[in-house]
Parts: structure tokens; C-alpha cells; sequence
């Protein structure tokens, strides 16, 4: 298996480029918010309970999959790191890893950037209402302001695209010509 990972801040477009590059491969589309929304009806967002619970069924689902005769699977995520905190996003991705691996497969890492304005001008589109995804620039930039959303993912190889000027369907394409998908 092939699992498509990938990450940036909130608005940056993931699930855009997810959904254009799940057409394109006929990879399986995981859309990280079902579980956060899954989390948040039952524990606060960011407690150690909903934490707990959000992994257990994130690790629960790539093991699955990992396991089975899906071909590919596209994840999206908001990687970040706490100003003065340890790192555990970074844990979360490395037990992911070592889940694919596991079953011989490939973590294959795509960083998503874009312009703040950008950024501020997306996270207010109705869309993100759906998903109950982040839709105010305060609250993007309080949540900005406690955690390194610019960070990369301490791995080896990377596709870094600033999607700022560019069109989901061209961000996919370029994903699929890089890693061969």
C-alpha cells in the first residue's frame, strides 16, 4: 500500500487536493476531520481523552488498511508543533510509518503551503463549515500563535508545494508525477 500523507495549516487546501488526487490515482480518501469530529461530540478538543481516542482510531484504521489489498490511501492532516512542548504529531507519524512499513508499503509525504492572506481569505469559505473545521482568522491565528503550523515532518523525502497560485487539480497532478502514483 501507498499512503499519501498529506499535511499543512488549516485552509491550506488538503481535502481540495485529496479529493482531485483520489480521482486521478483511485486512491481511498481518509479525511482526518471524520475522526476529529468524532472526537469532539464526545471530549473536548485537545484533552488527553480526546487525543487518546483519536489516535486509537486513526492507528486502528492504517493497520487495516495496511493489512488488506487497498491499493493506495490519501490522508490529510494538520501537522503542528506545541511552542514548548513535546512533539506529538510527530510520534502519531512515525507509528504510522512503521504501520505501513510493517506490511511493506510506502508513507509518501506531501507539504502543503500557501500565502497567510490566502490562508485567511480560505478558512472563511462556507465549506469548511461542514467538517467544523477552523473559519475565523482569530481563531487561526490564536491557533497559530500556540503551535508551529509551518512545521515539516522530520522525514527524509518530501514534496513541498506552495498551492497559493495554483489549482487543486494541478497540486494533484504534480503529486502523482513526483511519487509516480
Amino acid at each position: 500500500m501507498k499512503l499519501i500523507f498529506i499535511y499543512g495549516p488549516p485552509g491550506v487546501g488538503k481535502l481540495t487536493v485529496a479529493k482531485e488526487l483520489g480521482k486521478i490515482t483511485k486512491f481511498k480518501l481518509f479525511h482526518n476531520h471524520l475522526t476529529v469530529d468524532l472526537g469532539v461530540s464526545l471530549f473536548p478538543f485537545g484533552t488527553k481523552e480526546y487525543i487518546n481516542l483519536v489516535n486509537k482510531i486513526r492507528i486502528h484504521l492504517f493497520e487495516s488498511v495496511a493489512e488488506s489489498k487497498i491499493k493506495g490511501l490519501i490522508f490529510t492532516f494538520v501537522y503542528g508543533v506545541e511552542t514548548g512542548a513535546k512533539d506529538t504529531d510527530y510520534e502519531f507519524v512515525k507509528k504510522v510509518v512503521r504501520i505501513v512499513k510493517k506490511q511493506n508499503g510506502k508513507v509518501l509525504f506531501v507539504k502543503l503551503s500557501a500565502a497567510e492572506k490566502e490562508l485567511y481569505k480560505r478558512i472563511q469559505h462556507p465549506s469548511r463549515k461542514k467538517f467544523g473545521k477552523v473559519q475565523h482568522v482569530k481563531s487561526f491565528k490564536s491557533i497559530r500563535a500556540k503551535h508551529d503550523l509551518d512545521a515539516t515532518i522530520p522525514v527524509a523525502r518530501h514534496l513541498i508545494i506552495d498551492n497559493t497560485k495554483l489549482s487543486a487539480r494541478k497540486v494533484a497532478r504534480r503529486i502523482r508525477e513526483y511519487y509516480k502514483v
